[in-house]
């Protein structure tokens, strides 16, 4: 108990004379302060890419594509085969009919809302079916397209992100007028940044009259994905993978994720070099201010140990002060900010939001509170080494 409290009453003391300090201590949190809204808002942008392509699909929606095909450019099936997935045990049916979607994805330039300059955009061509295969696509404005028609519908990402997309816009692919007569969104997943439209229409527009790139299929439960997965693969008809929706969409951020990831700890640890010889100085600082008052304490019977946690208590809590500073500074900055990037898989761009989450709240604290104790180590094993008798004599 008596440890303790000489602890609280150093750590009293040390707080007291923060004021006389200012400016050193002031110049220590705006640095953590700065690392901290720097990572904070970089990972955000991993985050809101990440939640994307997470949120693509529910555990009961599988997607097929041809064997070896790593995306939806890559792979090609036919109407046959196409016949043959849709028959397939574990297949949820409305009216004895198979919740199946046949599609296409293809690429169109479109400029952007923010540069002007031209970007692929996903163009998908689904069955009737799609939606509620999708189950949680639902139209914002206008209407569903009608089959056999030049009419597509836009993710209201893609709406957001693209000019020429809002309702009741034409624009020319090719030698086809298009009419957006909808807007729709999909639960914060990728499948609001594309277009989409009527596979039938599309085929010919881009000359794929008997040919498909993945069929996407609603599954009777979850549990029925290993019935339908093993029927497909097992089939001599057919050289097909199959996934998860979600799955299958959440892959395809890893690479975009880690390339975020690893730039953003980089320039982190690079400006927390920085913040943590600020904040040593600052610690330094402290101490050869107040050497004659930490021996004194000493003679007084005060513990090494006691100054040691002191020292690093004050700067653990200038370090957490700068911390919540900087994450509150990206909080209000980047959470709900809308972009665009490009899915390194498909080339194609993604229109998310950034998010600053929980998970990114506290590791922005674990990292302020890192570069706190860090910067408190050393000044406070040299306060606790300090010569009682040489310490007493300085003026």
């Amino acid at each position: 108990m008596n440890w303790l409290l000489q602890v609280l009453s150093v750590t009293l003391f040390n707080l007291r004379s923060l004021p006389q300090r200012a400016g050193s201590a002031m110049a220590a949190a705006v640095g953590i302060a700065g690392v901290v809204a720097v990572l904070t808002g970089v990972l955000s942008i991993r985050e809101g890419f990440r939640g994307v392509m997470n949120n693509a699909g529910a555990k009961d929606v599988a997607i097929v594509l041809r064997t070896g095909s790593d995306n939806e450019m890559n792979s090609s099936l036919t109407r046959d085969e196409v016949k043959v997935v849709a028959e397939a045990p574990g297949i949820a049916r409305v009216d004895s009919k198979p919740l199946a979607s046949a599609e296409l994805f293809v690429l169109v330039d479109r400029p952007k809302r923010s540069s002007g300059t031209d970007a692929n955009v996903p163009l998908r061509g689904v069955e009737a079916s799609a939606l509620d295969v999708r189950g949680n696509v639902k139209i914002t404005s206008g209407r569903r397209f009608e089959s056999g028609r030049s009419e597509v519908i836009v993710g209201e990402g893609a709406r957001a992100a693209f000019s020429g997309l809002e309702l009741g816009s034409i624009f020319d692919l090719g030698q086809t007028k298009w009419e957006v007569v909808g807007t729709f969104t999909a639960g914060g997943g990728v499948a609001e940044s594309e277009i989409w439209t009527d596979a039938a229409v599309l085929q010919p527009a881009y000359k794929r009259e008997n040919t498909f790139q993945s069929v996407q299929a609603r599954l009777e439960s979850e549990d029925a994905f290993t019935e339908f997965k093993d029927a497909l693969t097992s089939d001599p008809r057919l050289k097909v993978k199959v996934e998860r929706l979600s799955e299958f969409f959440a892959s395809q951020s890893k690479y975009l994720s880690d390339f975020i990831t690893t730039l953003g700890v980089t320039i982190a640890a690079l400006m927390a070099a920085g913040a943590l010889f600020g904040a040593l100085n600052t610690m330094y600082g402290a101490i050869s201010a107040r050497t004659r008052e930490i021996a004194t304490l000493r003679a007084l019977g005060f513990g090494s140990g006691p100054v040691i946690l002191s020292v690093l208590t004050e700067s653990l809590l200038l370090a957490l002060a700068g911390g919540a500073v900087g994450a509150g500074i990206a909080y209000v900055m980047f959470n709900g900010m809308r972009t665009s990037t490009m899915n390194w898989q498909t080339f194609s761009q993604v229109s998310f939001a950034f998010a600053v989450t929980p998970a990114l709240l506290i590791q922005a604290v674990i990292w302020s509170a890192a570069i706190g104790l860090l910067g408190g180590l050393f000044p406070a094993i040299r306060a606790a080494r300090l010569p009682i008798a040489s310490g007493l004599r300085e003026s």
